[in-house]
């Protein structure tokens, strides 16, 4: 998938780290780094930026394949744990090319019933303190479980208890790193 694209019209997108939003110009040149979960990292003169699903076409040329759009997990059905989990496996640091359950990034999930729907509250953390990209991962994966039918509305909180540490990777995300 690594290869060099042209931008067909201007779009929004991250900085990586700092979190900033940048536009980048049509006829820009860009090097695609990753392409997990919808969103496409990309190397460009001035570093490396994020690509939202929703302005992935501004890519002349880029197919994404299934497998790095993955689904929402919107079919419908019941809303339980599972159904966000399997979510939250869609969201991606885009940098690390481990999901942000797998890299073991969430910390708790409560969901809550009412009447007008469910509220799911999430707790996360990153892999640093100073990672500016926290709010733009964490507002993806708001944004992807507010998208399951059943939910009224959802929160995700960056926490910093306990300290993340290479040990809370699963297997799945130290296979996928190659430290094992």
């Amino acid at each position: 998938m690594s290869q060099t694209y042209r931008l067909s019209r201007d779009c929004i997108a991250t900085e990586i780290p700092h979190g900033t939003q940048t536009t980048l110009l049509a006829g820009s040149e860009v090097f695609v780094a990753q392409t997990l979960g919808g969103n496409v990292t990309v190397r460009t003169d001035h570093g490396l930026a994020r690509i939202a699903k929703e302005d992935v076409s501004a890519i002349a040329g880029l197919v994404l394949s299934e497998e790095s759009i993955d689904s929402d997990g919107n079919e419908g059905g019941v809303l339980n744990d599972k159904r966000i989990w399997d979510v939250l496996k869609t969201c991606f640091d885009p940098e690390i090319p481990v999901n942000i359950v797998d890299l073991g990034l969430i910390y708790d999930l409560a969901i809550e019933e009412t009447p007008a729907g469910a509220i799911v509250e999430v707790k996360m953390t990153l892999t640093a303190p100073g990672c500016g990209m926290g709010p733009v991962i964490a507002e993806d994966a708001r944004k992807k479980i507010a998208s399951l039918s059943g939910v009224n509305s959802a929160k995700v909180h960056i926490v910093w208890d306990p300290i993340w540490a290479p040990q809370m990777i699963s297997p799945e995300g130290r296979k996928a790193l190659g430290l094992e």
